[in-house]
């Protein structure tokens, strides 16, 4: 898996997936709000699927890992 992330896009990706887990357990948002999950995986891994389906590259690195 190459690295597809920037360091903006990951931080953007677990504050969010933060904040919809936080909305589920606070009753504001119903069960849905468990899909923050996918991107706090995701930020964390700094690996998109998606972004590979699409030959989206948000890295910056010319050789990403």
């Amino acid at each position: 898996m190459k690295t597809n992330e920037g360091t903006l896009d990951r931080a953007l990706r677990v504050i969010a997936g933060l904040v919809l887990i936080a909305l589920t357990l606070t009753g504001t948002i119903g069960v849905w709000g468990w899909i923050g999950l996918v991107p706090i995986a995701t930020g964390l891994l700094g690996w998109c699927p998606a972004y590979t389906l699409l030959g989206i590259n948000t890295c910056g690195l010319k050789s990403a890992k």
